[in-house]
């Protein structure tokens, strides 16, 4: 007796007798032998038994295909193929290119690539030239330095390896040229200016400087040329800065009343602001009050229309049509400045609480180990920061009333808004200790609104990519001031920074040089104690 198979072969499929006539064609005009015979291998015979028993198999089709032999059905199948490949081909390299295409100009993708290419180019630029140095400086490359004294001297200084390594700081060219890479290259030119202040100052430059002397004294021309960039040029102006003026401006920018009816239109904060701009190209006229002269048919310029409900209803006695724009139920501009300051203190010492106190996070364990000491400097911090805002925001506004009642109406008119913004820097004297980051930031923001109206009033024309070649410069200085003296480079984070830029770890240089000075006085301190 015949064993049996243990995984006996499925019944072979029956093959019609007679293919249909379209079917027949389709294949001949379409598939070669060869193809057919792997379609059924991998496709048909894991298909349903029902429609295995309805194709043919391979040797029919083989057999068809052959017996026919016919040149135009083979040109036909080569053009399908062609077809078909090519247009499968397009179509994945259209969908390959468009996304790479937006891949590549990704913001996001082009700014980590710049930062990566600036850290990888400064290492390897700043290990090449170390060792370059130290290689010139042995007695084999003695007859070098003989033929090429200036090269020689330029490869074999200290400053070398940080000035050279700074061209690295042209990858950031791989980001677009966009608002972000102006920010950057302002942040390191003003950052470079402190440093090489600090340099100086340590070498006592300034020994003899008065006690008064500080940073604080450059945010009066700043916020003297923001003030009047956000009067004149408010598209040259930061807008995140602007928002918070507007917003802690309670008195002087009439918001819109309840009792208001909502189909009559009301000026907004920033059209008040371009009120307030035509008024000085008009000289600062003065006030006509329709309630005094119903009759006068246009009280106002037809350029100051969209200022009507705010000036129309306006206290009779006012004098000047800036007074009436900006306190018109208050005839009074002192008595507006005072209301403005009981009112504007509250919300900016609230707010500056919270902003401080999350800085402060980091430096929990301080507030643990004394909490009183650190809690009185906070609100120290918190109170001079809110007086200095408080006091330059309300004396940028309260010095138009100054002005259009002391001075001639055609007297600078509207050069008048610089002196305003002038007068309301003087109070960062409040905030001059600890208090230079927030005033060098005034600074990059006066740096970036001057460049943006320089170039739109037609001043000056901008370089083609100069934001990389300040912010090279700007690193350079940076590194050079860091080779010569790590103690001008404020903030151990920067120092830090600098150190994991060049290679060397997140290590701080000169806390560690204090580090050692301090060990090494100790002991020599206990040395001459036991001499003794």
């Amino acid at each position: 007796m015949a064993p049996t198979e243990p995984y006996p072969s499925p019944p072979s499929s029956p093959v019609p007798s007679r293919l249909d006539p379209i079917l027949r064609n389709a294949l001949r005009y379409t598939i070669g032998a060869k193809e057919y015979k792997t379609l059924h291998e991998y496709l048909i015979t894991r298909s349903p038994p029902a429609l295995r028993k309805r194709t043919p198999p391979p040797a029919r089709v083989n057999s068809i295909i052959r017996a026919n032999n016919d040149y135009n059905a083979a040109a036909i199948r080569a053009s399908l193929r062609v077809f078909i490949a090519s247009q499968a081909g397009l179509q994945l390299w259209e969908l390959i290119t468009t996304r790479l295409r937006s891949v590549f100009r990704s913001p996001n993708l082009r700014l980590s690539l710049s930062l990566s290419l600036i850290l990888l180019l400064h290492r390897l630029i700043f290990r090449f030239l170390t060792r370059l140095r130290s290689n010139l400086s042995t007695k084999d490359a003695a007859p070098f330095r003989r033929r090429n004294p200036r090269i020689a001297r330029a490869l074999t200084s200290k400053l070398a390896p940080a000035a050279g390594s700074s061209l690295a700081g042209f990858a950031l060219g791989a980001y677009p040229a966009d608002q972000l890479r102006l920010t950057i290259a302002i942040y390191f030119a003003t950052r470079a200016a402190e440093y090489v202040y600090n340099a100086l100052d340590n070498k006592g430059w300034f020994r003899s400087k008065p006690w008064w002397w500080g940073s604080w004294m450059m945010t009066p021309f700043a916020t003297g040329q923001l003030l009047h960039a956000f009067v004149f040029d408010r598209d040259c102006f930061p807008k995140a800065y602007g928002d918070f003026i507007l917003s802690h401006t309670p008195n002087y920018l009439q918001r819109r009343p309840g009792s208001y009816p909502p189909s009559l239109p009301w000026p907004e904060p920033h059209m008040i602001v371009d009120g307030l701009a035509e008024i000085s190209r008009l000289h600062w006229p003065p006030f006509t009050s329709p309630i005094l002269f119903p009759n006068n048919a246009s009280p106002l310029p037809s350029i100051l229309a969209s200022i009507s409900p705010i000036t129309s209803p306006a206290h009779p006695s006012i004098p000047h049509l800036s007074c009436a724009l900006l306190h018109p139920s208050n005839p009074s501009c002192s008595k507006t400045f005072l209301t403005y300051i009981l009112t504007a203190f509250s919300p900016l010492a609230k707010f500056f609480t919270l902003v401080f106190t999350l800085f402060s996070l980091p430096r929990y364990q301080a507030y643990l180990s004394s909490p009183s000491k650190e809690l009185n400097a906070l609100a120290k911090r918190v109170l001079r920061m809110t007086l200095f805002i408080m006091m330059a925001i309300g004396t940028s506004w309260g010095s138009i009333c100054l002005f259009v009642n002391t001075l001639p109406r055609h007297f600078l008119p509207t050069q008048r808004w610089f002196l305003g913004g002038f007068l309301g820097g003087l109070w960062a004297f409040l905030g001059r200790k600890g208090g230079r980051s927030n005033f060098l930031y005034s600074v990059r923001m006066s740096v970036d609104s001057t460049w943006k109206v320089g170039k739109k009033r037609g001043w000056w024309k901008g370089v083609k990519h100069g934001d990389l070649g300040v912010f090279v410069m700007g690193l350079m200085v940076i590194n050079i001031i860091y080779e010569r003296d790590a103690s001008a480079v404020q903030g151990s984070l920067v120092r830090k920074g600098l150190g994991f830029l060049r290679g060397e770890g997140w290590t701080d240089r000169f806390a560690e040089q204090l580090q050692r000075d301090e060990t090494r006085g100790g002991g020599d301190a206990q040395r001459e104690h036991k001499a003794q």
